[in-house]
């Protein structure tokens, strides 16, 4: 029977993506925190994070970097869950303002638009997009969501990538 749900559920999830690269999350509550600085959500809905288990449970996030913390250490945050655990993991496209999957996103480092929490990693849809924002926005570098790693958080946090 769980294992039914579960399909069940992976089938409405995959059916409910609107175009290539896009998701659909429901959006956070009000009351929707993220697990990584214990920040309200919903008050920021154009930098809105998440990741949805297999047994349908959402975090929400004020932003990629909260994300990328959080996929990082799951078991700390949510001792429930692993990332084995992950079936969509999304962002919000900066210039669209639209859920899309985090995997096939670019994320600008070190402009000079900043997040809810500070420094932020810009999520973009496309290369184009992410050149075009470095370009407009003193970018210092733009990364996959294979290429975000420790280092890059901790400068982030400290002020920004040099």
């Amino acid at each position: 029977m769980r294992l039914i749900a579960a399909l069940l559920l992976s089938l409405v999830l995959l059916v409910a993506r609107a175009e290539a690269g896009e998701v659909v999350v429901a959006p956070p509550g009000p009351n929707s925190v993220c697990p990584v600085c214990g920040m309200f959500v919903a008050k920021y809905p154009e930098w809105v994070a998440a990741v949805v288990f297999k047994d349908g449970h959402a975090h929400y996030f004020d932003g990629a970097k909260d994300l990328f913390k959080f996929m990082r250490e799951v078991g700390k945050f949510d001792p429930g869950h692993s990332t084995a655990d992950i079936i969509i993991v999304a962002v919000t496209d900066y210039y669209g303002v639209k859920t899309m999957d985090a995997r096939g996103a670019f994320f600008v480092a070190g402009s000079d638009v900043l997040g809810p929490m500070g420094h932020e990693l810009v999520p973009l849809a496309t290369r184009q997009d992410a050149d075009e924002f470095m370009a407009d926005h003193k970018g210092k570098g733009i990364l996959t969501f294979d290429q975000v790693g420790a280092e890059l958080l901790k400068s982030l946090d400290k002020g920004g990538v040099k």
